[in-house]
């Protein structure tokens, strides 16, 4: 692993955990005596049904074919998986999933296998929402290109672009916001796509590494959802996600040209999301 800043670090190995039956969600993603996934237990995340209202339980969620919109958060979250840990697939409405995870020297690599008709367009996250302290920062690209979703407008302090589906902006500080920090508890809440492939997640001096490799052609991203208690209204609380993700959008249905990843004329595309850890020794 390439320090960070030119600090030295040494690599920790990264044991995933998942509940096939709940949708084949990520429920641990534990090393050096650290659990990367933050967790918030809700029962109704045993009872759901294929289109329910998405149930936030943390961890890492499989979003598929979106994440916003219908169905909510997707397709597969909600429905139970077969197979292992190590091999397991999904039946979409009109899709199959295929997930194999394996341990690359501690890294962690998911390869995914979509099946669906030629033409199928989807967005995929790999929705890891992350237990991190206030301090805890997001390093990317400096320059890297961002889109902001219109619930940022309450911190812009001007009227969002009217009809806009996004802004766009440059990392660390896309349209003045500083995003890369999570900090504490405010009261705003602010989605974000990072038009890269990969980021790193800094908490004190242990460093996550998230990248999501695929075809040449495929668009990829890293959605970032800063919750700081600005949602849900009812009964706000602080979530951080950073999900990897094939697209550049949240919502399918929101896609333009080259917005969403397409299913090539063999009828498979494969991809695949790549895990590492470390804590900086300096």
């Amino acid at each position: 692993m390439r320090a960070l800043m030119g600090e030295p670090m040494f690599s920790i190995p990264l044991r995933p955990r998942f509940d096939l039956a709940l949708g084949g969600r990520w429920t641990s993603l534990a090393g050096g005596g650290r659990e990367w996934l933050w967790s918030r237990p809700d029962p109704e995340r045993a009872t759901v049904v294929p289109g329910a209202a998405f149930v936030d339980a943390g961890g890492l969620e499989e979003c598929l074919p979106t994440v916003r919109g219908l169905p909510d958060h997707g397709d597969v979250w909600s429905r139970p998986w077969n197979g292992s840990a190590a091999e397991s697939s999904v039946q979409g409405e009109g899709f199959e999933l295929l997930r194999k995870v394996s341990d690359e020297a501690g890294t962690v690599v998911a390869t995914y296998r979509m099946s669906a008709d030629p033409g199928h367009a989807f967005v995929w996250a790999a929705h890891a929402l992350l237990d991190l302290g206030e301090d805890a920062r997001l390093v990317a690209p400096s320059g890297t290109p961002v889109r902001v979703f219109p619930e940022a407008e309450p911190m812009l302090g001007r009227p969002w672009p009217a009809g806009a589906p996004h802004a766009e902006g440059r990392w660390p500080e896309p349209l003045g916001l500083p995003l890369d920090r999570f900090g504490p508890y405010d009261g705003t809440a602010v989605g974000a796509v990072l038009r890269c492939d990969a980021v790193r997640v800094t908490d004190g001096t242990d460093v996550l590494d998230m990248r999501v490799e695929a075809p040449d052609g495929v668009p990829v991203s890293v959605a970032l959802w800063r919750n700081l208690g600005g949602f849900p209204d009812h009964a706000p609380y602080r979530s951080v996600g950073v999900e990897p993700m094939l697209g550049a959008v949240f919502d399918l249905a929101e896609a333009g040209p080259g917005d969403a990843a397409v299913v090539p004329a063999s009828g498979e595309l494969t991809w695949r999301l790549v895990l590492a850890a470390g804590r900086l020794s300096g």
